[in-house]
Formats: structure tokens, sequence, C-alpha cells
């Protein structure tokens, strides 16, 4: 594909660009302040009708294509902002929605998502199943209105702030593991539902344990068919990798470059072997890009997220950690003080091969439905 930017596109991005000079909020905040100050910025974004870009117009998104969502992930990147606090209902729910939600659905949940008035989680992972998505335990019982729920999940993001979780349980439990399952809107804000945070090596507490004892939702809170839940399930999957590449690689980019800093203070820079690494990985983070923007060709070619966005994401969890990895080496014990920048990317970097589908089963993914390769046996 063409890498070079229409008329059209630059005029996005240099749109986009003046807008955030004139807005940017300053410094993110320590933790305490962080959660009011990212959903305050968030609604700022949603004033100027950037906090769902890509959005259908019909929807209160702009209606971006698919390369200006590319270039929106890069510019806020590149200004070291945050992406809005509602990041897994505007990127996983929203889409999710429009796809195979009712009207009354769509007319409910949608505007509050970019409106950061309703925040959303993802309850897929469980402590049993991990990524293997199609063993979830979780339990779905039809009783009056609606379903009963009873099981937990783990790993899931934000959902202490959640008002909403895209939850799959299992309705049909003699079904083939994948037939039997549907995809629910479940209210967090209800009895049945406890939420326990898993505090991180990072000091930090990014996810949580969810535990559901007959946690209740409604009919009309199915989305899709009964027992279709596995089909919705790779909707939201499917765009939770598709459009990851963009913002990472700038961020990667940022942070060797800094990196690139401390060897010259150092002294290093005739260190051939450093040189070789940090050369290796700023050609990685390009073809990051490159792979994304491929991603986003075949995209536009048939409507849909396809596997292939499980390779930017596979891609970019090993080279985000080999880039800490050479840090801790080139500062030492820094790398891990309080006081260094370093000591949470560091640190943050070893969860880049779980979250979001873990790299084993990535890989699955891209032998399978990109390669073509045929499934491997158990036990070999």
């Amino acid at each position: 594909m063409d890498l070079t930017l229409s008329p059209s596109e630059l005029a996005f991005r240099d749109e986009l660009r003046e807008w955030l000079a004139a807005n940017h909020p300053g410094p993110i905040p320590t933790d305490e302040e962080g959660f009011e100050w990212r959903r305050n910025w968030q609604r700022k974004l949603h004033e100027g009708g950037w906090a769902g870009v890509w959005w259908p117009k019909q929807y209160g998104g702009r209606g971006a294509t698919l390369i200006e969502q590319a270039i929106f992930s890069e510019e806020i990147t590149r200004q070291r902002l945050p992406s809005p606090i509602n990041v897994l209902g505007i990127m996983l729910a929203g889409p999710t929605i429009m796809i195979h939600g009712t009207d009354a659905q769509k007319d409910r949940l949608l505007e509050p998502i970019l409106s950061a008035d309703e925040i959303w989680c993802q309850g897929f992972s469980e402590p049993d199943a991990g990524s293997d998505f199609g063993n979830v335990q979780t339990r779905a019982t039809k009783v009056d209105g609606g379903w009963s729920i009873t099981g937990q999940k783990v790993w899931t993001s934000i959902a202490q702030l959640a008002k909403w979780c895209m939850l799959v349980a299992r309705t049909d439990p003699d079904a083939p593991k994948h037939k039997g399952l549907t995809y629910f809107v479940l209210d967090m804000e209800q009895p049945g539902v406890e939420v326990r945070g898993l505090k991180q090596i990072t000091g930090s507490a990014e996810f949580n344990e969810l535990f559901f004892n007959e946690a209740f939702v409604a009919d009309d809170m199915v989305l899709g068919e009964i027992n279709g839940g596995w089909g919705v399930a790779m909707t939201t999957l499917m765009n939770e990798r598709a459009g990851l590449a963009f913002g990472m690689q700038v961020a990667m980019r940022q942070n060797l470059d800094e990196l690139v800093e401390q060897v010259r203070e150092r002294g290093l820079v005739e260190d051939p072997y450093l040189l070789d690494r940090i050369g290796e990985l700023y050609a990685r983070t390009e073809v990051l890009r490159l792979t994304g923007y491929r991603g986003l060709s075949k995209q536009q070619h048939t409507g849909v997220p396809g596997p292939e966005g499980s390779l930017p994401k596979w891609m970019s969890a090993s080279t985000n950690q080999a880039i800490t990895e050479l840090a801790a080496d080139v500062l030492g014990a820094e790398a891990l003080s309080q006081e260094s920048a370093w000591a949470y990317r560091v640190q943050r970097s070893r969860g880049n091969s779980i979250e979001g589908g873990t790299t084993e089963i990535l890989k699955n993914i891209i032998a399978e439905r990109v390669l073509g390769l045929p499934r491997m046996k158990a036990g070999a």
C-alpha cells in the first residue's frame, strides 16, 4: 500500500495536532487523582469530536478512516497523552454493539461510552481457562426475566471503575465448548458482583478478579443470539488486537530515543554489541509500524478486522520487553530505582506477553488462521 498521506489525511493530522496543542491537559497526575483526570480528558476529547474518531457519525464519532484512526493513535502517543479512560468501551464494546446490538441497545449504551459517563470492562479470561476462550466455565442459568450468572473472571482491567462488563458465560453446558456460550452486558453495580484488586509488581492494581454470585442480567442485555456468543466475542477480540500497533510503535520509539541518550551519557556509543541491539530494536519498531499498516490495508478490503491483528500484538509485546531488558542492561540497578521512569516500564513490560491474549495463543491463531497450518495435535 502507498504510505504517503493523502491531502485529506494530512488535513486530518494537522487539525488534530492543532487541537492537541490548544487543549493539552498538562502532566498526568498521580494514581490517586488519575481516574477523574483521565475521565475529564476523555470528556474534553468528546467535546472536540475526538473521543471515538473512527465511530460512525450516526453514533457520535467522526467517521474517520482506518488510516485516520492510525494517525490519531500515533499523534496522541507522540504528545505523551493517555488513551481515553473508557478505552475498552470505545475500542471493544462500542464496535461490538454496533454490529450485534439491537436498536434499543445502541440507543441505551453507545453515547455514555464516548462521554465516559459509563466505564466498561471485559470479562473474558478465567482462572482455569486463561486465553483458552472456549474453556469458559462461568455459568448463566435462565431465570424469570433474564439470566443468573455464577462464576469467576480474572485479569479484568479497570473493573473497579466499571459500570458495565462485556461478559461471556456458558448457557449450554452440554454443547461443544465453543457452541454453548452467550455474550452478556452485565451491570457491575449490583450485590451479586464482587471485585478484588490484583496488585502487580509495579505496585499498581490495574487488574482484578471478578466473582459472580447469582448476578442478574436482563433478557434485553443479551448481545446477539443465545449460545451464539463465540461469534460476538470474536468481533470484540479482533477489534482489541487490530489497532494496537500504531500507538505502541510510537511509544517504543520514544523510549528507545531516551535510552540512546542514556547510552551517550555513559560513553557507551562505541560499544558494538549495544549498537547492534539498538539498531535491531529500531528496525523492529519500524516493522511493527509497517505490519500495522499492512493489516489496515487488508481490513480496507474486507471491512472487518481479521486474525492478522494478532501479529502486531505479539510483535509489540516481544519488542517492548526487549527494549526494557536492554534498558536494564544499560542502566543496571538504576533501572529499578523508584526515581527512574524506567522502573515502571521494566516491571510492567513483563505482562505484555500475557495481557490481551498470551503469546502462545496468538502464535496458534497466526499459524492456523493466517498461515493455514494444521492444528497442533494434543500431546505433540
